[in-house]
């Protein structure tokens, strides 16, 4: 099995699903998008905490993949990992049917960051990322409760 930086888990909610019973595939980057932020939560980092200090990470890119459709009640996986390229951070996003571990979805997003409206490097998120991405790249220590006290 592959190791990854952070994983939680999820559950798909019945309104999720379009009429073929299958999550829709805009909930998929709901999923990745809500992974993120867990992962910032789970570091100490407030989402809206930074956007008050005027630095915002915004998605520039996104390249998906859809595996397996995932349905109603589905519980999952949400995994990532993470480095950066130059401005921007790379994330690489897998999901998993808890029952079966059967991949469903895998996407690609680069996130950059806005500081006060103008394309920047953010000293915050350099802060928060770099130490555990460093970690997990030299003995592949993922995301842990010792790394914050709110992660779960």
């Amino acid at each position: 099995m592959k190791s990854y930086l952070f994983e939680t888990r999820m559950e798909v909610r019945d309104y999720e699903c379009d009429i073929e019973g299958i999550v829709n595939n805009a909930n998929y980057l709901h999923y990745t998008e809500h992974t993120r932020h867990r992962f910032l939560r789970a570091l100490g980092v407030s989402f809206a905490d930074l956007h008050e200090k005027g630095v915002d990470a915004v998605v520039a890119r996104m390249q998906l993949q859809f595996k397996r459709p995932l349905k109603c009640d589905d519980e999952f996986r949400s995994c990532l990992n993470l480095h950066k390229e130059g401005v921007r951070y790379v994330f690489e996003h897998d999901i998993y049917r808890a029952s079966n571990n059967a991949l469903c979805f895998h996407a690609d997003t680069e996130l950059v960051t806005l500081i006060n409206g103008r394309l920047g490097v953010s000293k915050d998120y350099d802060d928060a990322f770099l130490p555990v991405i460093e970690r997990f790249e030299k003995d592949g220590t993922p995301l842990t409760a010792a790394d914050n006290n709110v992660c779960k």
